[in-house]
């Protein structure tokens, strides 16, 4: 199954259905005047093309209000917009309180704002409005509405939800990430090692230092890391009750969703929570990367962290953060995980595309103390142009990618993003054959051997930092963050120095755990 075809022909469906909705809906907020003004998805396309080749990033706010609304008619017309009082922009976004006078009294200027320009009392407007984060969600195409909103100066940005551009689509990576499990038949000579109690041990765990770092620490006893991706397969009983058995006794794993499925205009007002079961894999196999247990006896691998707690989000029905719902649920999580007792955040999800409600989101978990480590990137070989992606880009997060074990050299794994902004490589795939990667828990239990299965690129990676940076930790509990990343860089190939595009390089897990 191609799941890169499928993905992008989703896409396309996707986005001409939102359009033909549209256009055969009476709606009031659009005039003849700007349906003429109406830029093509191509049109938008190119826009964003040229931006992302011009300066590998692209924000909504450098188009003017014409590609915002053309952005809005060509998908679920949905706009997050934040704000903050006049004034004020040196904030910490862990320390506001949105029902604070000044916080409420710009809300209230912006609501005010989109009323008057949509021709209705404020009573009758309806939108969406963050709990914890500064913003509130809109549907428009009005341009008069978004040019409105765009000239005030409590907002801070206003994008487009739910627009995923379809040529752009076709280069930002293989596709969503997604697959059938696919767990190996037999395990390949070389690929593992055995790790007593009927488990094994992958690969680049001795690469890394991961297994001499087992014998030197607490194994993550003590520490909790949250996983941010698409849920975790109820049939992996080594992610369910067999998590805290054999030497993976006394901790827990915490299941949550907040990826809702929505319907109709008002997609907050008609979501279903479809739970926290993984319905890609791909979460199922961060799991296991990060934490799968080790003892339970049925020849699965071990993971970094193997008696670290796990909180899963399934916040995301793939790995790429585009739709409305996805960033809404990868918002929620991070919120959630910043009031919660996690130290580390796993991400290997991103985008192209900017997005300032996740960003808010990222800042809010990092403002509580948060390491969050996210993916650099993961794409086809002709794609490699493209740099590290949203939000492994911010200076909150900390970005992973993956390379060979090719000797006496760093060379990115085949489908690996790299640049400037990378602070750290994981060794994942094998330089002769770039099938064969890492290795971890399928979504498939497969009673009694549960064989896993390779996964690779940046995901991968990103996992495996966020289990080594658990290691860490659970040797020295009342370290801050600062602290342990300090402590992952001295353990590093290149520290004090950064390489030009693999950041600090690999870490030595047994050098981080002494």
């Amino acid at each position: 199954m191609n799941y890169k075809i499928l993905y992008l022909l989703g896409i396309v469906f996707f986005l001409g259905c939102a359009k033909e909705q549209i256009d055969t809906t009476t709606d009031n907020n659009t005039n003849n005047q700007e349906q003429s003004q109406l830029l093509s998805t191509s049109e938008i396309d190119e826009i964003v093309w040229k931006s992302l080749k011009e300066t590998n990033r692209f924000y909504w706010k450098n188009v003017d209000d014409n590609v915002v609304m053309s952005a809005l008619s060509h998908s679920d017309s949905l706009l997050s917009i934040g704000y903050s009082p006049d004034g004020i922009e040196d904030f910490e976004m862990a320390e506001i309180d949105i029902n604070d006078n000044a916080w409420k009294k710009a809300r209230e200027k912006l609501i005010e704002t989109i009323a008057k320009a949509q021709g209705i009392p404020t009573s009758e407007l309806s939108f969406y409005q963050g709990e914890t984060l500064p913003y509130i969600q809109i549907r428009t195409a009005n341009l008069a509405v978004i040019s409105a909103i765009r000239n005030l100066k409590e907002v801070r940005y206003a994008d487009p939800m739910g627009y995923g551009a379809t040529t752009v689509g076709a280069m930002q990576r293989s596709g969503s990430g997604c697959g059938d499990p696919d767990p190996l038949s037999a395990l390949p000579a070389g690929d593992y090692a055995n790790y007593g109690y009927n488990a094994f041990v992958p690969w680049n765990h001795l690469n890394m230092g991961i297994t001499a770092a087992h014998s030197q620490s607490n194994k993550g006893a003590g520490i909790t890391v949250g996983l941010i991706d698409t849920g975790i397969g109820e049939d992996q009983d080594n992610l369910g009750n067999k998590f805290a058995t054999g030497s993976s006794y006394g901790r827990w794993i915490d299941k949550n969703s907040t990826y809702l499925t929505c319907s109709g205009w008002w997609w907050w007002y008609s979501c279903d929570n479809e739970g926290p079961n993984d319905q890609c894999n791909h979460g199922t196999q961060m799991a296991g990367i990060i934490a799968a247990p080790k003892g339970t006896n049925t020849k699965a691998v071990v993971g970094v962290a193997y008696r670290s707690n796990l909180i899963a989000y399934r916040a995301t029905s793939d790995v790429i953060i585009n739709a409305s719902e996805e960033k809404q649920g990868v918002s929620d999580a991070l919120v959630d995980l910043g009031y919660s007792n996690a130290k580390i955040i796993s991400m290997s999800i991103g985008d192209v595309f900017h997005s300032g409600q996740v960003e808010d989101a990222v800042e809010f978990a990092y403002g509580k103390g948060k390491l969050i480590f996210a993916a650099a990137g993961t794409s086809l070989t002709w794609t490699n142009w493209y740099g590290v992606i949203f939000p492994a880009y911010l200076s909150e997060t900390v970005a992973v990618t993956g390379i060979t074990d090719r000797p006496n050299t760093y060379e990115e794994c085949s489908t690996c993003h790299y640049g400037s902004e990378v602070d750290f490589a994981v060794i994942m795939q094998r330089w002769y054959n770039n099938d064969r990667t890492s290795l971890t828990l399928s979504r498939a239990y497969n009673s009694p051997t549960n064989l896993p299965e390779y996964v690779g690129g940046s995901s991968c990676a990103t996992a495996t930092m966020a289990g080594t940076a658990a290691l860490v930790w659970s040797d020295h509990q009342n370290w801050s963050r600062s602290q342990i990343l300090l402590k992952l860089k001295q353990s590093s190939d290149y520290y004090p120095s950064r390489h030009s595009n693999f950041g600090y390089g690999t870490v030595s897990a047994v050098a981080a755990v002494n």
